[in-house]
């Protein structure tokens, strides 16, 4: 990290050595390394996931997101033959989505899919974005729950595109929270995931806790490219806070999120009092949260909004050190590598 400008993009930098990035899962989940970082007095302390319990203030409202992850990626052909990978996103509208698509295609153009499906491109976004309607085997439009059967029997887990390797049926449980509920991300809330059934029934029965739900978009992979990070765009997620989540959250002293998107999900909340539409909001040192006292996360991309969400606690300086103590002490990166608490 090359500037100590909270608004540079510099600031946000580093050299990773491939070695570091995790393309698989450590087994058992509690062996994954975790950082404990205390805001008190800057303290780090090297530990593993099986210590994680005890360093939760007793008092303290811990917020899972329980969003799960769809097997978002799938091929199709074009009628000329070619082939096209394609990422759905969103739902649009009831019969429109909003789908990422690897290969040229122009508008109005059909793709041939699996099971005699077709899709039809409507519009033409930036970056390989596409508006798109599918239909069936019987040439009948369809909605959002025949398309997410569809994607079960013929998608493929969307693992990040930093993981060199092909999706496989193990990916289907390790990338995905035991506790994950609504389906909607193409990403794993990954903090969540180095959870186990037995964890969660203990941290159930020694913490009060609530679950929100941020379906995590591919937008949470992109850098900032802005050389000022506050010109920075964020991209939309779909969020929902049942009531009684929104009333925990409310009353809450101490809250610890587990997870980058369950931390924007909460302040994007308390800031605009709205239990449900599209979260856009860009934590970063100038817009520092204002109601999570602790954060559960993984060690994140360079230049990544993410990177940024972490200087928000924690100042980007003491961030810069805390990431390359973690690049001394070698601990896995990314999605499937370890944690960092910050307390």
């Amino acid at each position: 990290m090359k500037s100590n400008d909270p608004f540079s993009l510099l600031t946000y930098d580093y050299e990773l050595p491939e070695e570091l990035i995790a393309s698989h899962p450590i087994h058992p989940k509690n062996q994954a390394r975790l950082l404990v970082y205390n805001r008190k007095d800057g303290s780090i302390l090297h530990t593993h996931f099986s210590e994680f319990e005890r360093f939760i203030p007793q008092e303290a409202l811990i917020v899972f997101n329980d969003t799960k992850v769809i097997k978002a990626r799938f091929f199709g052909k074009k009628e000329s033959g070619g082939g096209v990978e394609l990422l759905y996103h969103k739902p649009l509208g009831v019969e429109r989505f909003w789908v990422q698509i690897k290969g040229r295609v122009k508008l109005g153009q059909t793709l041939l899919l699996a099971e005699g499906w077709r899709a039809q491109i409507l519009a033409l976004g930036e970056g390989g974005f596409r508006e798109v309607s599918f239909w069936d085997e019987r040439g009948v439009k369809v909605e959002l729950a025949q398309l997410l059967l569809f994607l079960e029997r013929q998608g493929h887990v969307p693992l990040p595109p930093y993981i060199k390797r092909t999706d496989t049926a193990l990916d289907e449980v390790e990338y995905q929270s035991v506790f994950a509920k609504h389906e909607g991300a193409i990403a794993a809330p990954t903090a969540s995931l180095h959870f186990e059934e037995t964890d969660m029934v203990r941290l159930k029965e020694r913490f009060d806790h609530a679950f929100v739900t941020l379906h995590v978009g591919a937008g949470t992979f992109l850098g900032v490219e802005s050389e000022d990070i506050r010109n920075h765009s964020m991209h939309k997620e779909r969020y929902f806070i049942s009531e009684s989540s929104a009333q925990k959250i409310k009353q809450a002293s101490q809250i610890l999120a587990i997870g980058t998107t369950a931390a924007r999900t909460i302040e994007y909340y308390v800031r605009t009092s709205k239990k449900e539409g599209e979260c856009d909001l860009f934590l970063h040192p100038g817009n520092p949260p204002l109601k999570t006292t602790a954060l559960l996360t993984n060690f994140h991309l360079p230049q990544s909004t993410l990177l940024m969400l972490v200087s928000a606690f924690i100042t980007p300086k003491e961030c810069q050190r805390v990431y390359a103590q973690a690049l001394k002490e070698r601990y896995r990166f990314f999605s499937y590598g370890d944690g960092m608490l910050i307390l």
